[in-house]
């Protein structure tokens, strides 16, 4: 039985900490137990949310099977971070030189920074703040708009949601995929993400836009991605001439024609078939191309890019 450790920092998010503490419970529940502690630098810990929470100001002895997690906070800059004490900094640094893990979720991966841990490794954070990491920490390979890195025994994760892919690919990594799937399958987890594939999606990048027109339409788009879906039902389905459409959704998603957006959405999806082990065929065929060759020349120009 490991011991996981979650250190809790003032302004912690709750769900920087409860999605992965939720995952660890999980799998204990289904026969794979581990220990969980919270500790803090004080007694109570207020969080971003405004829910206060009590944690033990002593650490437990760790061994080379256990694990700490940092959960982020709020601060609008990592420079704008909560004190963390030299003693518990040196205790992240001892922890993983005896061989333990250590990781952190959206900007926990700061105080790793701090003790040194991200020197000369691969890490991530939440996409906000991932230039002023690498500024911060220059000889931290920062690895940007991914979901979460693991190097050395360091693993870090991007913002909020993605500590829960960081907790499955722990637990895949200790007790199998299986097992993971499992935990997700129980939480209702859509589908376990690898950690390279994007923190914000196709549906999330091109939405920062005021057109109410094209998010209708957008919206259409999202929910029908796999089926044909002609531009001049698209104009008809908004109210609009089919130019009209065109120019607008052009304009508020920095190029993109209503067919280009179809069709990141469905390389997106594509592709995350693909890395859960599916053909190029089946994953072409699932996400609406007739052609598999299509799919393929995507890929292709997007590796070129």
């Amino acid at each position: 039985m490991s011991h996981i450790v979650f250190l809790l920092v003032p302004g912690v998010h709750l769900l920087d900490l409860a999605g992965p503490a939720q995952a660890f419970s999980t799998a204990a529940d289904f026969g794979h137990p581990h220990t969980i502690s919270y500790v803090g630098e004080q007694p109570l810990i207020p969080t971003a949310q405004a829910l206060p929470l009590v944690a033990r100001v002593d650490w437990p002895d760790l061994g080379p099977e256990d694990l700490i997690v940092v959960p982020g906070w709020r601060a609008l800059a990592l420079a704008d971070s909560p004190a963390i004490g030299a003693a518990t900094l040196q205790l992240l640094r001892d922890h993983h030189a005896r061989g333990g893990t250590v990781a952190s979720v959206c900007a926990g991966a700061e105080a790793l920074g701090r003790a040194g841990l991200l020197d000369g490794r691969r890490c991530t954070t939440h996409h906000d703040v991932q230039d002023e990491l690498a500024r911060r920490y220059p000889e931290a390979m920062v690895v940007r708009d991914v979901l979460y890195t693991a190097d050395d025994r360091v693993v870090t994760s991007a913002g909020i949601a993605s500590g829960i892919d960081l907790a499955l690919h722990l637990i895949a990594t200790w007790h199998g995929p299986a097992v993971a799937a499992k935990v997700a399958r129980d939480m209702v987890v859509y589908a376990r993400r690898n950690g390279h594939e994007p923190q914000a999606s196709a549906m999330l990048r091109y939405r920062s836009h005021l057109d109410d027109t094209v998010h209708r339409v957008q919206d259409l788009l999202d929910a029908r991605f796999d089926q044909p879906l002609r531009l001049p039902a698209l104009a008809m389905a908004v109210g609009v001439s089919e130019r009209t459409l065109t120019r607008l959704f052009t304009r508020a998603t920095d190029g993109l024609t209503p067919l280009r957006y179809q069709q990141a959405l469905r390389l997106e999806r594509a592709e995350h078939l693909i890395s859960h082990g599916a053909t190029v065929t089946a994953a072409a065929r699932a996400v609406g191309f007739e052609d598999p060759r299509m799919l393929r020349r995507l890929r292709a120009a997007k590796a070129d890019l």
